[in-house]
């Protein structure tokens, strides 16, 4: 009897101690899953790539959109070009022309009619080109009268093209034509993306103790070596490192910019040439400016038979204003800003064109203090306070890719997480913008960002619906080769199109910068001079005030 409970009393232990093992090893299994989570996890599979980028699987609605999406922003095709292309049967602005087309009906020109112009495409050696594809940015404008408006570009695909334009004050009118890029230098950009996405770079620094090592890293990164995955668990998305070769993945500690480079041949080079082919005005055929008297209630408006132009707004007097929709109020004094901020928290997200704004207000607001929270300058995040006026303005640039200086790994945030860890409310405005950084990349990429920023949009406007959002677009900037081949107006142009298109019939607000930008006299730049900013300043305060101004 005794030997058999001291048996049974032995397997009791046995088992009590196998139980604690069990539950110590879960423990363990728990804190390993708590301290390494799976975004820090090496990979060597080479399957994992499509191309050079990873895509997590889409659900069917958002696959459905992403083709829709890419089908609409198709480009014209060039035929297929020589190999060596021959540059000289390219287009050439300077044997380009356009033609202002007579009235519908004749007569004079009114407030009110559109203006429609033709655009006839040659080649260095003078000859018509038989197809489209150019690149064109249009403008009707007066200097004197501070007025400009953009207008609309028709390719009909045969190297001609119309451009329409709303006729909305009295007085002269010029009409500016730009050759942004030739046809032949579109199948160049689309190539770059496709094949050298990783052509922009980025690093980290990895330290640990008195180790310390830096590797490359992108969002599109070649599996030529084990690479440790830092894909957000929370949105998706993608981004790599190469595994340091001493140190653990868990052990990166920053985010920097590095190298750009491009591989073209020298006859693709010549294809981006400031003051021959990108962004080189186009001559008229004659005269190139109309006068326009006031409407005549008596007759009808004349419409173009192509295309309305389609603006949003222009410029009158210095001043953006909006052709349909919002109004837009002045804000020309530091009172009547503060008075529209006054109770709110306004959270600023995105890259340095979003910062501008930022940095616009502290200006301007002698109320507004900068909180000192040792921020990198051009990084952030920044925090200002009005404490009597009880307004709060932050900003935070976006995750990866983010093309900045160094940049510490736990600053590098998600927009669509920082969304979601807003309460909101009808004193909380969220400001955004998202795309500069984006352009070297195939455009899956940004409309993948765009989907996760949209559900935490849609999510906040569920939980808070008197929250106001508002969305500033890409606009034109100042092009060079080497900025054209990673950064071109071409590449922004399709991100301009996919964001509207994405949040179009959502509870939001476009600042349309694109058009602001477009419409303006002063040269294109990344980051717009103060005059633009003021006025898109103007329009996101008559989206949080309609009804003030001064």
């Amino acid at each position: 009897m005794m030997d058999r409970a001291c048996t049974r009393r032995d397997y009791s232990i046995i088992f009590l101690f196998l139980a604690v093992a069990v539950f110590i090893l879960v423990l363990h299994h728990m804190a390993l899953k708590s301290t390494v989570p799976f975004q820090h996890k090496v990979s060597n599979d080479p399957n994992m790539h499509h191309g050079l980028c990873t895509f997590q699987p889409l659900s069917p609605e958002d696959t459905v959109e992403e083709r829709l999406l890419l089908d609409s922003i198709i480009w014209p095709k060039t035929p297929f070009l020589p190999d060596p292309l021959l540059v000289e049967q390219t287009s050439d602005p300077a044997h380009s022309t356009f033609t202002i087309l007579p009235r519908r009906g004749g007569g004079q020109w009114r407030v009110g009619d559109q203006l429609e112009v033709m655009i006839k495409m040659s080649d260095f050696q003078g000859r018509p080109k038989k197809f489209g594809g150019d690149f064109l940015l249009v403008r009707l404008h007066n200097m004197d009268l501070g007025a400009g408006v953009a207008g609309q570009v028709v390719d009909h695909l045969n190297g001609s093209y119309s451009a329409v334009f709303s006729l909305i004050w009295e007085g002269g009118a010029q009409v500016e034509v730009t050759l942004v890029h030739p046809s032949e230098a579109i199948p160049v950009l689309e190539r770059l993306n496709s094949e050298q996405p990783d052509r922009v770079s980025f690093k980290s620094l990895f330290r640990s103790g008195s180790l310390s090592e830096t590797t490359i890293c992108n969002v599109c990164l070649r599996p030529t070596q084990p690479m440790c995955n830092y894909t957000d668990l929370r949105t998706g998305e993608p981004w790599f490192c190469y595994k340091p070769k001493n140190l653990s993945c868990n052990t990166r500690i920053n985010h920097a910019r590095e190298t750009f480079t491009h591989n073209i041949n020298s006859n693709e080079e010549k294809l981006f040439q400031s003051g021959v082919n990108l962004k080189v005005y186009i001559q008229a055929s004659g005269p190139a400016s109309v006068t326009v008297l006031p409407k005549d209630e008596g007759l009808p408006e004349v419409k173009s038979n192509n295309v309305t132009s389609g603006s949003l707004g222009y410029y009158y007097q210095g001043v953006w204003r909006a052709l349909k929709g919002t109004t837009v109020p002045q804000f020309n004094s530091s009172s009547a800003i503060t008075q529209c901020l006054k109770g709110k928290v306004v959270h600023m997200y995105g890259d340095s064109t979003i910062r501008q704004w930022f940095e616009f207000l502290n200006a301007t607001l002698p109320d507004l203090k900068k909180f000192e929270l040792h921020s990198l300058q051009k990084v952030g995040p920044f925090i200002s306070l009005d404490y009597a006026n009880k307004i709060m303005v932050t900003f935070r640039c976006h995750g990866p890719p983010i093309r900045s200086w160094t940049v510490p790994t736990m600053e590098m945030h998600y927009i669509a997480n920082e969304i979601d860890g807003l309460k909101g409310g009808p004193n909380t405005v969220v400001v955004f913008g998202i795309w500069a950084h984006f352009t070297p990349f195939p455009i899956e990429v940004y409309i993948r960002r765009l989907q996760s920023i949209r559900r935490a949009v849609v999510r906040l406007l569920d939980r808070a619906p008197g929250t106001l959002v508002v969305i500033r677009t890409g606009n034109p900037r100042d092009l060079s080769l080497d900025v054209s081949l990673a950064f071109s107006d071409w590449y922004s142009l399709q991100h301009y199109k996919v964001l509207r298109a994405m949040f179009k019939g959502l509870n939001v607000r476009l600042v349309d910068a694109w058009e602001i930008v477009a419409a303006h006299h002063l040269p294109h730049s990344i980051h717009p001079p103060s005059p633009i900013i003021k006025n898109m300043i103007d329009v996101l305060l008559s989206y949080i005030c309609p009804q003030k101004g001064g």
